[in-house]
């Protein structure tokens, strides 16, 4: 095929297939009468850029960084989530019903993909907020949320967190007697588990607990870049023995260490002059984490500030390394099919919360994942389940699971 009869194929299947991110990262700041989806904002995704690459489905995210293991910081917890589901309800509710709705089904996905709006799924990310009462679990259900993991970035009361490979210290050793309950709950529910951040001995209880498929909403594979948010082969065996699915994420980090790596390191030297300049602090990434939730707050605001000036000062630069790009994703997407089988593959960007590559670096661009998913020789069908079907499928079974568990 020539280059246009490639793109041209690319757009007929691109415009057929339920496209679906299952990882975007919303700021409450968006969500509002005056500020809104419906707008051209700065972030990665928005409705308008939804529409113009092409993207169907935003798994938006309820996320709380972790705090401390104490009621203080659970209420506090529990508080932010509920600002986040209420922000993504008026959304849908409020803001733009003509243009999103929330859906809690695959037979949702597909009936308001075909209607013609898009879709709006919710994922909660850290378990933190559940707190240690377990009705929260149904709580977060029922405002809409379909899976959750149950720790993030630092061990949480439910489950050990893959941050702990860095000092080797477990708070755990896997999941807490809580967290056992909490995926006993999650199956009784049909809400998914997520593999993604806790740690690798979590994983393996998660599986040999849950009655039904897991997923990994948003992890690349170890074997092709070793960060500890990666899946080894063994761990992905294990997904996909649970018939589970692994949604490869289009994180720089997560994809190529040693392109991500040398470009880190200009864009860093560029980013502490800047941050310094707007009279910000500059953290490393991985001490983020040890921030207090204020500190936390400020941090994102001016790395927003900070990103988006040094965007503007690199794009004059011809020095610079090379990108991680939409052929790492893909290469990691291979990789995962490779070891797995297809059936168990996805595509997530964590868009707004760090994910984004040259190529696919917001909503906007999301076409060119299909376009290379075409270059490399997926049929229509095989990148039908890459971008929904697999994550769609793994739904289904984990809401057949808890119909069976409630008949008794």
């Amino acid at each position: 095929m020539t280059e246009e009869q490639l793109i041209t194929k690319a757009e007929t299947i691109h415009e057929r297939v339920i496209t679906l991110d299952t990882h975007c990262d919303i700021n409450i700041k968006n969500f509002t009468d005056s500020i809104n989806y419906t707008q051209e904002l700065e972030n990665q995704v928005t409705l308008p850029k939804m529409k113009t690459g092409g993207l169907d489905v935003a798994w938006f995210i309820v996320y709380t960084g972790q705090d401390t293991l104490t009621d203080e910081g659970f209420t506090k917890a529990h508080e932010i989530a509920i600002s986040k589901f209420n922000a993504i309800h008026n959304l849908t509710n409020k803001f733009a019903p003509d243009e999103i709705e929330l859906a809690t089904t695959s037979a949702d996905v597909r009936r308001i993909a075909a209607s013609g709006k898009k879709v709006a799924m919710i994922g909660i990310e850290n378990g933190y907020p559940v707190g240690m009462n377990i009705s929260n679990v149904k709580k977060f259900y029922d405002l809409g949320g379909r899976y959750m993991s149950l720790a993030h970035n630092g061990h949480s009361q439910l489950s050990d967190s893959n941050t702990g490979e860095e000092d080797d210290v477990w708070l755990h050793n896997g999941l807490s007697e809580l967290g056992k309950e909490v995926i006993a709950e999650m199956n009784r529910l049909g809400m998914m588990i997520d593999a993604s951040h806790p740690s690798k001995e979590a994983i393996k209880q998660m599986i040999e607990l849950s009655k039904a498929p897991i997923i990994a909403s948003h992890s690349s594979a170890r074997a092709l870049c070793n960060h500890s948010r990666n899946l080894d082969d063994e761990m992905l065996g294990w997904m996909k023995e649970n018939g589970g699915v692994v949604q490869a994420v289009a994180f720089k980090a997560y994809l190529s260490t040693e392109k991500n790596d040398a470009r880190s390191n200009v864009e860093t030297e560029v980013g502490e002059k800047i941050m310094d300049s707007i009279g910000g602090t500059w953290y490393e990434w991985k001490d983020v984490k040890h921030l207090s939730a204020q500190e936390r707050e400020s941090f994102y605001t001016n790395y927003e500030v900070m990103a988006r000036i040094r965007a503007e000062q690199l794009k004059s630069r011809t020095d610079l390394p090379p990108a991680v790009d939409v052929s790492d994703f893909v290469n990691h997407i291979d990789y995962l099919v490779e070891k797995m089988g297809l059936i168990h593959v996805g595509i997530s960007s964590d868009f707004d919360g760090g994910g984004g590559i040259e190529g696919w670096s917001d909503a906007s661009e999301t076409f060119n994942v299909t376009l290379e998913l075409v270059r490399r020789g997926y049929s229509e069908k095989e990148i039908e389940m890459l971008w929904s079907g697999n994550l769609l499928r793994v739904l289904d079974e984990v809401e057949a699971v808890a119909k069976q568990l409630s008949e008794g």
